[in-house]
């Protein structure tokens, strides 16, 4: 009889053992899908908080309308907006790019869109618009004989 009840006692631990196996594997799985959803809720909160960091470092806009003069305004360009205005004045691309102090290769790209104007090449485009032909001419009669000279 002692043997029946060892066999007995031996199986019921064998089955137990396989019950608990199976359970604890399921919650193994679980515990490493949370850990998982963990870590992406942690990179998640990183990247917003580097967001909330970047957003207070930005100086926040007034909403009165008077803009300071200081401001650098924002200019915009256009390649068309660059030929007629050079084709107003009866200039060559050449005397253009003396005229901003470029090479002519930049004025052929922008006007062909092929490339943009960089910020101070920008602001040389702003200024350059605000002249009158004759001032024009004098700038470039003046570049002529002092090719040095802005």
């Amino acid at each position: 009889m002692s043997n029946f009840a060892a066999q007995l006692k031996t199986e019921i631990s064998r089955i137990a053992k396989k019950e608990s196996r199976t359970q604890s594997a399921v919650l193994k799985k679980a515990q490493a899908t949370h850990r998982a959803e963990i870590a992406d809720l942690k990179r998640r909160i990183a990247s917003l908080e580097a967001v909330v960091r970047r957003l207070a470092k930005t100086p926040t806009r007034s909403t009165s309308p008077v803009k300071e003069e200081s401001e650098p305004q924002s200019l915009r360009f256009r390649a068309d907006g660059l030929a007629s205005l050079r084709k107003k004045w009866g200039l060559s691309a050449v005397q253009m790019a003396q005229l901003l102090g470029v090479s002519n290769q930049s004025v052929y790209h922008w006007e062909a869109g092929k490339s943009k104007p960089r910020a101070a090449q920008l602001q040389a485009i702003a200024a350059v618009r605000k002249l009158g032909k004759k001032e024009v001419a004098a700038r470039l009669a003046q570049h002529a004989q002092d090719p040095a000279a802005p």
